[in-house]
């Protein structure tokens, strides 16, 4: 991940040569420049927690979204999704650490000559280091309950005087408290008095706590490949970052607009506990969506409440159903129209393939020349990579020779970093989350090498942490939207147990 100062320096001038700004004002703040080959600041690439309070961290180690009091609570950070998509956050947004190295000025890390990220073994505990010429910079994050733990240490050569400090931007319902000696700072921060915690307790906790859980785990099958097992690992906690402890609510992502819960994500989330042996965590998430109004929007807060601005969708049944059986309850009793609404996709209201397979409706209009469309009636829709649903998780197996064909087609044009939802999906970046549950339900059809092809795809399109974002640029997989993604991980657990049973 080592970037070179010079090919910085022009990657800068070319963003303020053609910056975007929301609103286009001149006057509004401009996203620093990436390192080359990395995504933005403030675009989240790590998750930290266990189910109450949640932290994005970026990879430059700012702490750029900040949730409580679990996963799909509320923003302590103020970063919306359309200043990012637009190129105007401050870069005081958040928890920004700084270097000052002899008499010069507080650097941020996306201002080191090299950034590299990870996560600790069997942990959600976030590892970054940066290197600003002979000085060596490491940050260590960890969550646990409701307190955040920062740890940044620095090592410099005899006679190079180096300091660090936090720019901390927080809503006014949380604090941070601060820890200092030389060449090292810590900070504890919570919705409530963060009192005198030490970070390294919180941090030495967190890891303990990890690793424990994770011993739940049933594990992958004889032969399971080292890569594999990682993918696993990693899969599961970042589910139980994302899940709330206590409500079962499970958050899509860490990120403005993506802290909410959508029943087919969270759906896919309990069954791929359940699959895992976690069948608490399972029965939790199921009781959270038999609570909701699924009729009343597409998704919903960390209380239950629906989020205003998007109809319920036609595939909400559906899932809230697998999530039920999956954790050994009885299916819901509501049953929501599934045609006339938006699918998975969430753009306008139809009758898809999609919602159909979800709701164990037929699926005869939906059978074209060449395999599944999404559009019933409409061969010029495309093929549609929900196809796969009707092998796993809704099986009809009428349409198991239906479904090979489609997604073996699919599969042929796939990109180094994986698949789009669709032939006549507007754009060529790849999605993580079609690309895990089509190799999930190849694999089912006895298709192994094609599923091994897209999961090779898929940790491609990975973090070097590990982390799978909803979408990476075709060309570089470096993630251009959520990292990491509910849905994506839930859907590899699925894939890799299938292979692996």
């Amino acid at each position: 991940m080592a970037r070179s100062r010079a090919a910085l320096i022009l990657l800068a001038a070319a963003v303020l040569a053609v910056a975007m700004v929301s609103g286009g004002s001149a006057v509004d703040p401009r996203t620093p420049p990436a390192l080359p080959g990395l995504p933005p600041p403030f675009l989240g690439a790590a998750v930290v927690g266990s189910g109450g309070l949640t932290a994005a961290i970026d990879v430059y180690g700012d702490v750029v979204d900040l949730r409580a009091p679990g996963p799909a609570g509320r923003a302590l950070i103020h970063n919306p999704a359309a200043r990012q998509a637009a190129g105007s956050v401050a870069a005081e947004t958040g928890i920004v650490p700084r270097v000052r190295i002899g008499g010069g000025p507080g650097l941020p890390l996306w201002r080191a000559d090299s950034v590299r990220q990870r996560y600790l073994t069997g942990t959600d505990v976030v590892w970054t280091e940066a290197r600003f010429g002979r000085v060596e910079v490491r940050i260590v994050d960890a969550a646990l309950g409701q307190k955040l733990a920062r740890i940044l240490t620095i090592d410099a050569p005899p006679g190079v005087r180096a300091t660090a400090s936090f720019a901390v931007e927080l809503e006014a319902e949380s604090s941070c408290r601060r820890q200092s000696r030389a060449r090292r700072i810590a900070l504890v921060c919570s919705t409530h008095d963060p009192g005198a915690t030490a970070a390294a307790r919180i941090v030495g906790g967190a890891i303990n706590a990890d690793r424990r859980w994770l011993t739940g785990a049933r594990p992958l099958g004889a032969g399971a490949p080292a890569w594999a097992r990682q993918m696993y690992e990693r899969s599961l906690l970042t589910l139980r970052a994302l899940t709330d402890g206590r409500s079962g609510a499970a958050a899509a992502g860490a990120r403005d607009g993506w802290a909410y819960v959508w029943p087919r994500d969270a759906g896919t989330v309990a069954l791929a506990f359940a699959t895992a042996g976690y069948r608490a965590e399972a029965r939790l998430v199921a009781r959270f969506l038999g609570r909701l109004d699924l009729a009343a929007a597409a998704r919903f807060h960390g209380d239950g409440t629906p989020v205003a601005g998007r109809e319920a969708q036609g595939d909400a049944s559906g899932w809230a159903a697998v999530a039920a059986r999956a954790a050994g309850f009885a299916p819901p009793s509501q049953n929501l129209p599934w045609h006339d609404r938006a699918d998975y996709q969430e753009g306008e209201p139809g009758t898809y393939l999609a919602n159909a397979i979800a709701s164990g409706q037929a699926t005869r209009a939906f059978v074209g020349d060449r395999g599944l469309v999404r559009r019933a009636g409409d061969p010029g829709s495309g093929l549609d990579s929900a196809a796969a649903w009707a092998v796993r998780p809704f099986p009809r197996p009428a349409l198991f020779a239906e479904v090979r064909r489609t997604l073996l087609r699919l599969t042929s044009g796939a990109t180094r970093f994986g698949i789009t939802p669709g032939e006549t999906w507007p754009g060529v970046d790849p999605w993580s989350a079609p690309t895990a549950w089509s190799a999930w339900s190849l694999a089912a059809l006895g298709e192994r090498r094609q599923a091994l092809r897209l999961l090779a795809a898929l940790r491609r399109a990975a973090t070097p942490a590990g982390a799978l974002p909803e979408r990476v640029d075709v060309h570089t997989g470096v993630p251009v939207s959520t990292t990491p993604l509910a849905w994506s991980h839930a859907f590899a657990i699925l894939a890799l147990r299938e292979l692996w049973p």
